[in-house]
């Protein structure tokens, strides 16, 4: 199935339905009073989080959605039927904006999350409403509202515990293959990776998800090579995995590519750049020896980064990498925890002093 991660779409919610204007007319009551019913009112677009879905693929054939109008009100007091919303599914992880100002709509994290992105139109009232003791005979109703309408950038951005980053061709498509069922293309050129994967990866009694991330290189902020369209996977992401290519082929310092990625992190979103890294070194199968591997741990031991040298072809490092990442995303969660704990505390203390 072919990965789209962001759409444009309009959505138009259902106008109401007007309100009648109508008197009683029968054989034994020739000035019956008024019994106009009510217009219904228009149905909404309501935005639906499908577990099922991976990709915005089926919203790029379709650009319009709308919701029915409300069924317009008839005499005998009948009140005309509301519209049916309109759903639109997406993928969990998926967050909306306003098309023009980029102002976020909703952002949509969990199953079955059910958000409303243009309301329907009030249906109007009928003549009957509007009857008094002095005005017995209003000859007018009222007309059903408008339903919203909306220019909308939906963009789904992946939801893993764990992300893979560096430079093209780092090896970051065979490690994900190898420590979880993902199966990602996998060749020896640049950018083999065009869409993110994702894969379950076990450990011991529990598990994580990981993401990898197509290649990044300088510029990728401003859109140079695969650029921002997946930087924004990431940003979901409470753990990063930084992998350099120890094997230099191209005679690249893998500390500079360190620092490119970083930057362009950094530049793309401050937040993404202060994540916490572990920082592999890959394809040390490949070294005559270890020099380098033991040179680049005592520099990243030195800015206080976890370093950790694997082969993805012979197993090296495997295990210690896997559980470096789950001692990672379980500090991670504590700190989340105890800071959630910190700011119920401090919301009950400014209750209680309120009080």
């Amino acid at each position: 199935m072919k990965f789209v991660d962001e759409v444009e779409i309009t959505v138009k919610a259902g106008d109401g339905g007007r309100g009648c204007m109508s008197f009683r007319r029968e054989k034994f009551v020739p000035k019956g009073g008024p019994d106009g019913g009510d217009g219904g009112d228009g149905g909404h677009v309501r935005v639906v989080a499908d577990p099922h879905l991976t990709t915005l693929l089926d919203l790029r054939y379709q650009r319009l959605y709308r919701g029915d109008r409300g069924q317009h009100g008839r005499g005998k007091d009948q009140h005309g039927k509301n519209g049916v919303d309109r759903i639109i599914r997406v993928p969990v992880g998926t967050l909306i904006r306003e098309a023009d100002s980029g102002e976020v709509v909703a952002d949509i994290n969990a199953p079955s999350e059910n958000v409303i992105v243009a309301r329907g139109g009030k249906g109007g009232k009928g003549n009957s409403r509007f009857a008094t003791s002095r005005r017995q005979a209003p000859r007018f109703a009222q007309p059903g509202l408008p339903g919203e309408e909306r220019e909308l950038r939906l963009e789904l951005r992946l939801l893993a515990d764990v992300g893979l980053i560096g430079m093209p061709n780092a090896g970051k498509s065979t490690l994900i293959s190898v420590i979880s069922a993902a199966r990602p293309k996998i060749a020896d050129y640049p950018f083999t990776t065009l869409v993110p994967n994702l894969g379950v990866v076990r450990h011991g009694d529990g598990s994580f998800v990981a993401a990898d991330i197509p290649g990044l290189i300088e510029g990728a902020h401003r859109g140079e090579g695969l650029g921002h369209r997946f930087l924004k996977h990431v940003t979901r992401t409470g753990l990063l995995v930084h992998l350099l290519d120890v094997f230099q082929v191209e005679g690249r310092d893998p500390r500079t590519d360190f620092e490119t990625v970083n930057r362009e992190l950094a530049l793309f979103d401050e937040e993404l750049a202060r994540k916490p890294q572990i920082v592999v070194a890959s394809k040390v199968d490949l070294l005559p020896d270890r020099g380098t591997v033991r040179a680049l741990e005592a520099f990243f031991g030195s800015r206080g980064h976890p370093f950790c040298a694997v082969s993805a072809v012979t197993g090296e490092g495997l295990d210690r990498l896997k559980d470096m990442i789950a001692d990672g995303l379980a500090a991670r969660n504590a700190l989340a925890a105890d800071d959630h704990s910190r700011d119920g505390r401090m919301a009950i203390d400014s209750h209680v002093a309120e009080h």
